[in-house]
């Protein structure tokens, strides 16, 4: 296939795009870059040259390596890692769909999520691994109910977003209902996450996080060619030996996982997943999404937010900022479908 290159491990091969690895490693390149502003600004400010000695561990500079590496690290690799987990899962429900509004914010998932966090932070307690668990369990529960209620002899894209998009509207006044009606403290916390903010993100929210992404990052390698293929047609992949119902599941159990594992790091952090995917589409010149260049896509828009909103906007949470940004890009993606 011209303009793309083979690339083999053991019995194993993937063939990519020249432009689309191109594409992720310059917004690689561009994540590095803001990562490095992000780690040396502050109140105690640091130039480029100490930052990357405190990261490799320089014994010179004791008080930079606890600066950068205990304190301010795990917000710029949270935001990149949260930021990745939400362009793939976005890249995966729009491919399922066919649809770019087929976002897990759009279709519900996301709020299912939220509303499993939320009784977690307002019924029991705000332990992050409760939390956690229980965005987990939420987000499947919606899922789950998504799908089934969208199923007729098969799973059409509009009618997976219709379902989704009144399943998450019912979701969001059970959730404006559980803050109302819990203590003031839990109701400050709820209020404060479901914002969307990575101020006091440490170590123990970002571990889940990058397992995640690193783990299904590697499935996704597996369902990367029947994901593509059903953008054709569940005909077309049936000739070429897909299963489109497993598929799907697989597609869907994955993005869920993506999508509750960084709502329950950071709250509901809402239009990366939706905006990421498109934009990466655009810039790479595929004719659909590509979950490599979403993530990465995803991990430069969020980290790049939340440096503006730390940095330069007092602290503003990074929701604040994504969501702004978002319902722009949301508005002309709805002009832009309604026009066809």
């Amino acid at each position: 296939m011209p303009g793309s290159l083979a690339i083999r491990v053991g019995g194993f091969g993937v063939r990519v795009s020249v432009r689309t690895l191109g594409v992720v490693l310059a917004l690689l390149a561009i994540v590095a870059l803001v990562a490095v502003v992000a780690l040396g600004t502050g109140d105690y400010s640091l130039g480029p040259a100490r930052v990357v000695h405190a990261l490799l561990g320089s014994p010179d500079m004791p008080f930079d390596k606890v600066v950068v590496s205990q304190w301010r690290l795990p917000r710029v690799l949270g935001a990149v890692v949260i930021g990745a987990a939400l362009g793939m899962s976005g890249a995966i429900f729009q491919s399922m769909t066919r649809n770019p509004l087929g976002s897990p914010d759009i279709i519900g998932f996301e709020s299912g999520a939220v509303t499993g966090a939320l009784v977690m932070i307002v019924i029991v307690g705000s332990a992050s691994t409760q939390v956690a668990g229980a965005a987990i369990v939420g987000g499947f529960a919606s899922a789950a109910t998504v799908y089934v209620l969208a199923y007729r002899r098969g799973v059409q894209g509009f009618r997976l977003i219709l379902t989704g998009i009144a399943i998450g509207a019912m979701l969001l006044s059970v959730n404006q209902w559980l803050v109302s009606v819990a203590d003031p403290g839990a109701a400050m916390t709820a209020n404060v996450w479901t914002v969307g903010t990575l101020t006091d993100i440490g170590w123990s929210k970002v571990d889940p996080v990058l397992l995640a992404v690193v783990g299904l990052s590697v499935v996704m390698v597996f369902l990367a060619r029947p994901m593509h293929l059903l953008e054709l047609g569940d005909d077309v992949a049936r000739a070429r030996g897909v299963r489109p119902d497993r598929t799907r599941i697989a597609m869907l159990v994955v993005g869920v996982l993506l999508t509750a594992t960084a709502t329950a790091a950071a709250g509901p952090i809402s239009f990366v997943s939706l905006c990421a995917p498109q934009l990466a589409r655009r810039v790479t010149g595929t004719p659909g999404v590509t979950v490599a260049a979403s993530g990465a896509m995803g991990a430069a828009l969020l980290l790049v937010s939340d440096t503006v909103s730390s940095r330069l906007l007092g602290g503003l949470p990074v929701g604040a900022i994504t969501v702004c940004l978002g319902g722009t890009y949301f508005v002309w993606l709805l002009i832009r479908e309604a026009r066809r």
